[in-house]
């Protein structure tokens, strides 16, 4: 998306699609101002009738050797920012996700595991559809943390907290047979 012309004025003017119903907001390496200045256009436009999505609210997306790069929750906050609204989140920690995976297939949560690298995300949306949770170590949490979590007398921090751990998610291949 390019802004239609050099002022704020221009910006406004550009057509939209009438059929629009929704603004999804997902990860996008090309996120720009434009795109907001639309996005805001169509939930103004909509009002309460349009939905606001956003994918997930991951606030870093860990890299090698401890970098990281802006994540999603970065542009759902600019556009619940912009438009004064919360997004409905479909991805974890939202149970949404598990609730439609559980009406197409028969999931036994007692038999299933949630394995991921995030407390906030991963282990937490494990945790609250009542799976077991297997933190790898890999990612953007560190066993301290856990610690903390797991001594803390807060119930909120203790939904953060996994059943097992493992250093990498290569640990589990010999369980696995391979």
């Amino acid at each position: 998306a390019a802004l239609p012309g050099p002022a704020p004025a221009d910006w406004v003017q550009a057509p939209l699609e009438p059929a629009v119903r929704a603004v999804l907001v997902g990860f996008d390496e090309h996120f720009s101002y434009a795109k907001l200045c639309q996005a805001l256009r169509y939930l103004l436009r909509g009002g309460s009738e349009c939905l606001l999505v956003g994918t997930n609210r991951d606030h870093r997306l860990p890299l090698e050797g401890g970098a990281g790069i802006p994540g999603t929750g970065c542009l759902v906050k600019a556009v619940e920012t912009a438009a004064q609204r919360e997004a409905f989140i479909v991805g974890k920690p939202n149970r949404f996700m598990f609730d439609c995976v559980a009406q197409e297939f028969p999931v036994d949560p007692a038999r299933t595991i949630m394995v991921g690298d995030r407390l906030d995300t991963d282990i937490l949306m494990g945790n609250s559809c009542g799976l077991t949770t297997l933190l790898t170590l890999t990612g953007v949490t560190a066993l301290d943390e856990v610690r903390g979590h797991q001594d803390s007398g807060c119930p909120t921090r203790h939904s953060l907290v996994p059943d097992y751990y493992v250093d990498s998610i290569a640990d589990l291949l010999p369980a696995l047979g391979q």
